[in-house]
C-alpha cells in the first residue's frame, strides 16, 4: 500500500467492498422506486428535467457520483459534492395543489433521497447473499454521513446506524404517496424507451431487473404503488440467484467499464486496495 490519498472511505471501509458488488445496479433501481414515493422530492426531478428522455443519463451520473466519492481521491469527491450542491441551489419545484415553490435542496428532501439510497444498497446487497455482519451494516450507514455531507446535509442529522435508519423511515412514512410523478417513474422503469432493435433485450433483461428491484421494496411501498410483489422469502431467493449469476462475471471485466473508478483506485493505492467480498463478514 502506498501513501497515496485513499479518499473519503478507503480500502478498509465497508463502503469500499460493498460498492464494488454488481448487485448495486439492482439496488440503484430500488432506490429510484423508493425515492419517487416522496411527492416533494420526486417533483424536484420531474419538474427540472425531461426524466423520460434523460433517465439513463441521470442514472449514469448518479453511478459516477457514487463511484467518484467511493474510490476517487478526497479532492475529486469534494469537487463532485460541490457540483451537486451548486446544481441543487439553482433548482426549485412547485406544489401543484398549493402553488408553493420550494428549493430541491431542502434538508428534508436531501435526507429522504440519501436514506432511500443507502437503505437500498444495504438491503439488496445483504439479501443477495453478500456476507455482512450486523456491525458492518451499522458501520456502512455511519460511513455515509460523509456522502450526506457532500450533498449539503449536516452529518449530525443523518442516521448513524440501522436502528436510527428504521426510526427515520417510520417517521417519514406519513409523508409518502404514489402520486402522478411516482407513477411516471414506475412506468418508465418498467418500459424505458429504447431503440427498436434493443426492445427484445429490454424485455428479457431490463424488465427482470426492474421487477426484482420493485419486489425488494418494503411492503408499505408495494401498498402505495398498488402492485403486488412475491413473498419476501421468494424475493430473497431471487436476489440470491441474481447475485450468484452477476458475481460470476469476472471483476476484471466488470471494472473495465468506463469510467473505471476501481482500476484507477488500485493503480493509485496498490493491489492490496482491490475490493473483495471475502473482506466482509469476517
Amino acid at each position: 500500500m502506498t501513501d497515496a490519498d485513499p479518499g473519503l472511505f478507503g480500502p478498509e471501509s465497508v463502503t469500499w467492498q460493498l460498492h464494488s458488488d454488481p448487485v448495486m445496479w439492482i439496488a440503484g433501481v430500488r432506490a429510484l422506486y423508493l425515492q419517487a414515493l416522496h411527492p416533494r422530492a420526486v417533483r424536484g426531478v420531474t419538474q427540472n428535467s425531461d426524466f423520460r428522455r434523460d433517465a439513463w443519463g441521470r442514472l449514469m451520473r448518479t453511478a459516477s457520483f457514487v463511484g467518484t466519492t467511493t474510490y476517487g481521491t478526497t479532492e475529486a469527491a469534494e469537487r463532485a459534492g460541490a457540483r451537486v450542491r451548486k446544481i441543487h441551489r439553482m433548482l426549485t419545484a412547485t406544489d401543484p395543489d398549493t402553488g408553493e415553490r420550494y428549493g430541491v435542496d431542502e434538508p428534508a428532501l436531501l435526507l429522504w433521497v440519501h436514506c432511500a439510497e443507502i437503505d437500498s444498497y444495504l438491503q439488496v446487497s445483504h439479501r443477495s447473499g453478500l456476507r455482512l455482519t450486523g456491525a458492518e451494516a451499522d458501520r456502512y450507514v455511519a460511513e455515509h454521513r460523509q456522502s450526506a455531507r457532500l450533498v449539503g446535509l449536516d452529518p449530525d442529522v443523518v442516521p448513524a446506524d440501522r436502528a436510527e435508519m428504521a426510526e427515520y423511515f417510520e417517521k417519514v412514512r406519513p409523508d409518502l404517496a404514489a402520486g402522478a410523478e411516482a407513477r411516471e417513474v414506475d412506468d418508465f422503469l418498467l418500459r424505458p424507451p429504447t431503440h427498436p432493435l434493443l426492445v427484445p433485450a429490454r424485455e428479457v433483461l431490463w424488465r427482470r431487473v426492474a421487477h426484482l428491484a420493485y419486489a425488494s421494496l418494503p411492503p408499505y411501498a408495494h401498498e402505495l404503488y398498488g402492485r403486488p410483489a412475491p413473498a419476501p422469502a421468494t424475493v430473497t431467493r431471487q436476489l440470491r440467484l441474481a447475485g450468484l449469476l452477476l458475481r460470476r462475471i469476472p471483476a476484471r471485466v466488470r471494472w473495465q467499464l468506463p469510467p473505471k473508478h476501481i482500476p484507477r483506485a488500485m493503480a493509485r493505492l496498490g493491489p492490496d486496495a482491490r475490493p473483495a467480498p471475502y473482506k466482509l463478514g469476517r
